[in-house]
């Protein structure tokens, strides 16, 4: 009887496929009915073909896996049913490979990404990069990174599967049925600090938080209604009934002598399935796990986010679409590519919103909150200015940017998002001050738009700082906030006698996937001791002076306690010192641009942001 019935849905799924539409369910069977619902839309009725194509053809299989041999003396007809139902068989696991891009549709694609003119070596560093973790016990949570072009990509799964695995552990057994499931879920995460025993996730939690982040990016791309899941004809057949290690030495076969340096070349391996079902989508990426952990795995998510934001709506949220979203000399993810991945638009500015140039012009920055934020070394150097979106995320996570590499800053308390007295009024004005900002990040504004934002913020300048202001046409953001810190508190300013307003003391922690020389974990051999290459995780201790700027801290500090102008100055001074002697490197300055006056120890070697 299931035999009968198998056979009936391959012949279903045949006639379909011959056919613009389905045909009408039969009546005399009402199971009929459910299997094949009425389909509304051309879109509808190709994707229930397809799955019920392969799932027909899966049965088959399955049942002559475990059938005998046929016999020599079979007959004709035997013969010529067998060799029917294999062809039927063949087509049926074509769809299910997906569908090829039509050649317009691959050189679009090609030239968006690459541009004319790539070179080999960009072209290779794209094409040998796959998404594995890190075989290192003490950084095995993380995302190993072989080339510097593709660490855009890795470092922004990166954080989304730090998400899962810090803040969702529970839940990374479950396939919930509406994913992404956390971009609308909120636990108290005031209240919420994550184990730092980073070696105790196993294999298994961390498979699925990689299939639970790369769905969740790829929906988020899609505008949570779809995911375009791309993958290559020369290899998604053969890891069918393969485990483990055997996949990855079928795969690295099937690769062998493959090269993508053209459209044409893309055209002929790439195969596309688009999915409305997050479930379904979620059981397609776990199963092309391995594929993704191939050397293509970093190009071919990429392909899939770009497909699943759609390749036109990708264009229309460029400033410059004629560029391409790698950027030459050196093969470097651009930052469109990283904020696709971090909010679903390949926008190419990092403020908040969008700015006005005049004349119906817009540079377009980010227009919703993040799961997971972004900062940037090139803020520090006044290049540009992150917005409040990308500074606070929904989770203390940020990708960071440098001007040739991508690495990821965390926290495991959430707490650390939580903002003081002096942070929340920080903002707030900081947030009025920036949306009148039409200087690219240059962070000074007009005089017209100054006094729009003492009007949003209730700030009551007396008439000679106001003066002393304006007087030079323009309204520097760090010569405005001076003022309103040393402005009384009933007036809209901060001025704090206590001195203890904005103080914080907390933890951070720094993944760069590169592997590089490790002092900390160097290996003794008979020649002495060898660092060990493997990337590196990096603890800091972040404190957050009261009211001081380094410079201000690092002079007071100087002062002998006897020599102090007050009690109250030597008070202060005692509340700022931090622990330790404050060390620098660049991820410090990126780290103010979060937290402004924050000062950064550490032990060992510093953390490295290339």
């Amino acid at each position: 009887m299931a035999d009968q019935q198998e056979e009936e849905d391959l012949r279903m799924a045949l006639r379909m496929s011959m056919q613009n539409s389905p045909p009408e369910p039969k009546r005399s069977k009402p199971r009929d009915t459910a299997i094949l619902p009425a389909a509304t839309t051309p879109e509808e009725s190709r994707q229930l073909q397809r799955e019920l194509m392969a799932a027909a053809a899966e049965k088959r299989m399955l049942a002559a896996a475990k059938a005998a041999p046929p016999s020599s003396s079979q007959s004709k007809n035997e013969r010529s049913g067998d060799f029917e139902m294999k062809e039927a068989e063949k087509k049926a696991k074509e769809v299910n490979l997906g569908n090829e891009l039509s050649d317009k549709e691959a050189h679009q694609l090609f030239a968006m990404v690459f541009g004319t003119g790539v070179s080999k070596d960009i072209l290779a560093q794209w094409s040998n990069q796959g998404i594995r973790f890190s075989p290192d016990p003490e950084t095995s949570m993380g995302l190993v990174q072989h080339e510097g072009g593709p660490c855009g990509v890795l470092a922004t799964i990166q954080a989304f599967v730090l998400k899962h695995l810090l803040f969702f552990p529970d839940e990374l057994g479950k396939v919930a049925a509406n994913m992404p499931q956390n971009l609308n879920s909120r636990r108290s995460k005031s209240q919420y600090v994550a184990s730092n025993n980073f070696s105790a996730f196993t294999e298994d939690a961390k498979a699925r938080a990689l299939v639970k982040s790369m769905s969740e990016m790829l929906f988020l791309c899609g505008n949570n209604k779809r995911a375009v899941i791309a993958t290559l004809s020369v290899i998604s057949h053969g890891i069918e009934g393969s485990e483990g290690s055997s996949k990855d030495v079928i795969i690295a076969q099937a690769l062998e002598g493959l090269s993508i340096e053209s459209a044409s070349d893309l055209q002929k391996v790439l195969r596309v399935d688009r999915y409305t079902s997050p479930t379904s989508a979620f059981k397609r990426l776990e199963a092309m796990i391995p594929i993704f952990q191939s050397r293509m795995g970093a190009l071919l998510f990429l392909i899939s986010a770009l497909l699943s934001r759609g390749l036109d709506c990708v264009q229309a949220d460029r400033d410059d679409p004629s560029q391409p979203l790698v950027t030459a000399p050196f093969g470097h993810a651009s930052q469109e590519i990283v904020n696709l991945l971090l909010c679903g638009q390949a926008v190419p500015n990092v403020f908040d919103g969008r700015m006005d140039l005049g004349g119906g012009m817009f540079l377009k920055g980010i227009s919703t909150s993040v799961e997971v934020g972004f900062l940037t070394l090139l803020e520090s150097l006044n290049f540009c200015k992150v917005g409040q979106n990308l500074k606070c995320p929904k989770w203390p996570i940020w990708v960071v940017g440098s001007e040739s590499h991508y690495t990821v800053l965390f926290a495991l308390d959430t707490a650390v998002q939580d903002e003081n007295e002096l942070e929340e009024r920080e903002s707030q004005i900081r947030k009025a001050f920036d949306a009148q900002d039409q200087s690219g990040g240059g962070g000074f504004i007009s005089v017209e738009a100054f006094h729009q934002v003492l009007r949003e913020t209730s700030i009551r300048l007396p008439s000679e700082k106001l003066d002393s202001l304006c007087n030079s046409g323009f309204i520097v953001w760090s010569e405005f906030w001076q003022v309103i810190l040393a402005l009384d508190k009933n007036l809209g300013g901060l001025k704090d006698s206590t001195g203890q307003m904005g103080r914080k003391i907390f933890d951070l922690y720094h993944f760069n996937g590169i592997a590089k020389s490790d002092l900390n974990g160097s290996q003794a051999t008979t020649e002495g001791e060898t660092p060990v290459q493997r990337p590196r995780l990096t603890k800091l201790r972040v404190s957050v002076p009261p009211r001081w700027t380094p410079e201000e801290f690092m002079a007071d500090a100087a002062v002998a306690p006897g020599n102090a102008g007050s009690e109250s100055s030597q008070k202060d001074a005692e509340v700022a010192k931090p622990e330790q002697p404050p060390q620098h490197a660049p991820l410090a300055d990126c780290i103010r641009t979060r937290w402004p006056r924050a000062v950064c120890n550490w032990i060992g070697d510093p953390p490295s942001i290339v």
